[in-house]
């Protein structure tokens, strides 16, 4: 195995190594005194990071995956510094803020690592097994991090937030043994000229243009209602027991993630992202449509289609990219899903502040059902094509 896949499965482990994942949906409402405020900061982050995501890819494309990743893990360390400080609303706005410039470096730079050193050597084809392998340590990682984090919650938030910050700065000293692929052709193009070309390439490709939005909108909306579903939980379970649901879906999308190249290959990236997005939607509606205390546990097993459906959707993407705007072309993708997972956490915010976090999450879940036809279209396309 290539060292960069091994730094690689070890800085994904310790970038998701955070003993506040599970509450900080309640720690941000505690310090701003709604969740409206408290999904602000999320919003926050996805909308830095949206507004950060094409300049870093572009420099990703011009100089180099490696000083990406250093430059995304000095942002990391800062965040969360400024979450453990968390005095006040403003403080978190800024490491929402560096959060975000985080998520921006590695957004499209990690995956395009991975690709271009399996390409390297020769072995691009086994991508969906690497990027399996290597994304099944965030879950591992989160998994960890929230049961630890659930059980010192009930003693100190302010502990695990100091504590959140170690894993960062391994994250750091990592990214400097990272080994940059062999360098693409120089760009001829200015920066201007290659945003537009990639952003064409987005446009008049069909399976590119409805992969894209697909990610989008599970993106903005799966996301928010992820860092939501902890309120909900809290009106089942008591604080202490939270942390646990969140890890369940933690090892549920880390076996995903593990067995995806394999399940891929057997079924097939179009008919697992249909299968997936099925089940997710019918479990979470139905689970908090009738909220038992069991809810958070059902609603749990959707994470065992959350590691396929993101390495299959992966694939597809990267299949559909050109190779000297790799990056460039997934951070457009990102930029527009952070943009919408920004309006979308401040929307549903507001509506649990008005109807209560179950009627919200039930409004959220019902309001992403139409990406189902994007699924049918494109397995439906790609069976004909075969």
């Amino acid at each position: 195995m290539h060292r960069n896949i091994r730094l690689l499965a070890l800085f994904n482990f310790f970038t998701d190594f955070h003993l506040y994942t599970a509450i900080l949906i309640i720690y941000f409402a505690r310090v701003t005194g709604s969740y409206t405020l408290a999904m602000s900061l999320f919003s926050v982050v996805m909308v830095s990071s949206a507004l950060f995501e094409i300049p870093t890819g572009i420099f990703s494309d011009y100089i180099g995956r490696k000083r990406t990743v250093m430059l995304g893990a000095f942002s990391s360390v800062f965040a969360v510094i400024c979450y453990a400080i968390g005095m006040n609303y403003w403080i978190l706005f800024t490491g929402a803020l560096f959060e975000g410039l985080q998520r921006a470096w590695y957004s499209g730079n990690n995956d395009a690592l991975l690709y271009e050193t399996l390409a390297q050597s020769g072995h691009k084809d086994a991508y969906s097994h690497y990027l399996g392998k290597v994304s099944a340590m965030f879950q591992m990682a989160a998994a960890a991090g929230i049961i630890i984090g659930g059980i010192l919650a009930t003693r100190s938030f302010a502990l695990i937030m100091w504590l959140s910050v170690i894993p960062q700065l391994i994250c750091l000293l990592l990214s400097f043994f990272i080994t940059e692929p062999n360098k693409r052709q120089h760009h001829n193009s200015n920066i201007s000229m290659h945003l537009v070309a990639a952003a064409t390439n987005i446009w008049s490709n069909r399976s590119l243009r409805l992969l894209s939005i697909n990610r989008i909108v599970n993106y903005a909306v799966g996301e928010s209602t992820y860092h939501f579903r902890a309120a909900f939980v809290n009106t089942l379970w008591p604080l202490w027991a939270v942390g646990f649901s969140t890890a369940l879906s933690s090892i549920g999308a880390a076996a995903s993630y593990w067995y995806s190249g394999r399940l891929i290959t057997n079924i097939g990236s179009y008919r697992l992202l249909l299968m997936a997005n099925l089940y997710s939607k019918i479990v979470n509606i139905a689970s908090v449509a009738v909220a038992t205390v069991f809810s958070p546990i059902i609603i749990a097993s959707t994470s065992l289609f959350f590691g396929i459906s993101e390495v299959a959707n992966s694939q597809l993407m990267q299949n559909e990219f050109t190779h000297d705007q790799r990056a460039t072309l997934a951070s457009i993708t990102s930029f527009l899903g952070n943009l919408a997972f920004g309006a979308y956490a401040v929307l549903l915010g507001l509506l649990a502040d008005s109807f209560g976090p179950t009627r919200a999450l039930i409004i959220a879940y019902i309001s992403y059902v139409p990406t189902l036809a994007i699924n049918w279209i494109l397995y439906e396309g790609h069976k004909h094509s075969a």
